[in-house]
């Protein structure tokens, strides 16, 4: 059995950190051995305690080597309309990502579409990401393909949405049925891909497809559900208008028994009291996508008030709502968006959002977002130096938060020095 060993300053984290001196919630080597073998992490200790006879040697000093990140809530069939100018929400959708989404029926669109976006998310440090593709089967068949071919743990599915949109991208309840279920069957569990029903929101699904959802979900408990909701006062509006019947917008998921550990909910924005308390009884995870939220003014997360509530909470670019692919950035405006709430995000509640906070959220505690024993090696390999700017702040960084403060807020691709999937190194290995 062939060995690698990754040599340098290794952070993963334990538990979610309650605060800057929360040391035991992560654990923090400086001189770190990471054993990897057949994809996974065998071993993590000092390097002075590791036999390395017979091992590959790859030396990542003075760089700090991390679980690779993780991506709850992306578009990638919204790859190419990123940066679209628009109003709100609803404008932005009907006026580019409708037209967008439909060219992904063009033979061999999706296929490229796909190895751009993966490309795009290897330089960034994303390992794994949870997307929506378009109403098209083949979107689907592309994304999970690319994903195999680069031994990628993505989850994903085809969005399902029969009115309120072109008919071009509409299906029917009964073909979205048939099609959900095929690409379940094809690709759940295939390599390392998991399907996610998807829903696209209540304003485009109508109550005879929210029963066809409901009727997947209860025969795939399996796969992970992701939706949108409360991201627009316009959409919110909209939506219990057309549900008239629902106690309010989460109302119109709970009513469709679509609320569960597995489902993953954007933005999450506009909460009453008896939604939030449905997410928390029903523990499903409220995604915050900042950097979308920001772009189309579309309101500022409560994560404060969500977490007080019990409520599980992960982190998104949203591409191409959000922009950047960049968790990095993400977390940048984050903090931004928590400051303007008058609520601390510490840098220790940043990495760990980006790594086992969000593996939490899918579920896939102990498979990855750590660096352990049995976890597929996905990892990240981030230099503090890696522009002029970082390393003259770099000169006066005192200990380890300030250095990740310092990745978060003017890291970017950039200071993505390799990125390993399944043990093999993506980053290095891409096209220039």
């Amino acid at each position: 059995m062939t060995r690698t060993v990754l040599r340098g300053r290794v952070l993963t984290f334990r538990s979610e950190p309650q605060g800057l001196d929360d040391a035991a919630s992560y654990r923090y080597l400086e001189d770190g051995a990471i054993v990897i073998a057949d994809g996974k992490i065998v071993a993590l200790e000092d390097f002075s305690a590791v036999d390395t006879d017979d091992a590959q040697i790859i030396d990542h000093r003075p760089h700090l080597i991390l679980p690779g990140f993780i991506d709850l809530h992306v578009h990638y069939v919204q790859s190419q309309m990123i940066a679209s100018y628009a109003g709100s929400l609803l404008e932005w959708l009907n006026n580019y990502t409708f037209i967008e989404e439909q060219k992904f029926s063009q033979q061999g669109h999706a296929g490229a579409i796909a190895s751009a976006f993966y490309d795009e998310l290897i330089r960034n440090g994303t390992t794994t990401a949870v997307a929506y593709c378009s109403s098209h089967p083949r979107s689907v068949d592309a994304y999970f393909a690319e994903a195999e071919k680069r031994n990628m743990l993505m989850v994903g599915g085809k969005v399902m949405m029969d009115r309120n949109a072109p008919e071009a991208l509409c299906d029917t309840p009964q073909s979205s049925y048939d099609d959900t279920k095929a690409l379940i069957a094809r690709w759940h569990g295939r390599s390392r891909g998991l399907y996610a029903i998807s829903p696209r929101f209540a304003i485009t699904s109508s109550p005879e497809q929210m029963e066809i959802a409901r009727a997947l979900v209860a025969e795939h408990p399996e796969c992970h559900v992701q939706t949108h909701l409360s991201e627009n006062d316009a959409e919110i509006k909209l939506s219990m208008e057309l549900y008239p019947g629902a106690k309010d917008y989460t109302g119109i998921y709970e009513d469709f028994g679509l609320l569960g550990p597995r489902t993953l909910i954007g933005h999450c924005i506009h909460l009453n009291h008896r939604e939030t308390h449905v997410l928390a009884e029903t523990k499903a995870v409220a995604v915050f996508c900042p950097t979308s939220n920001l772009f189309l003014g579309s309101g500022l997360f409560d994560r404060e008030r969500l977490m007080m509530a019990g409520v599980r909470i992960g982190v998104a670019t949203d591409i191409g709502g959000g922009t950047s692919y960049s968790m990095l950035r993400t977390l940048d405006e984050g903090y931004k968006v928590l400051q303007l709430r008058g609520q601390r995000l510490t840098p220790f509640d940043s990495f760990y959002m980006m790594t086992l906070g969000n593996a939490r959220a899918l579920s896939l505690q102990g498979t990855i977002g750590t660096i352990e024993s049995g976890c597929s090696a996905d990892l990240v390999v981030l230099n503090a130096n890696a522009t002029s700017a970082m390393a003259l702040r770099m000169l006066t960084v005192a200990n380890l938060y300030e250095e990740l403060f310092l990745l978060q807020t003017l890291g970017d691709d950039r200071a993505v020095a390799e990125v390993y999937v399944a043990g093999a190194p993506a980053k290095s290995s891409l096209a220039s």
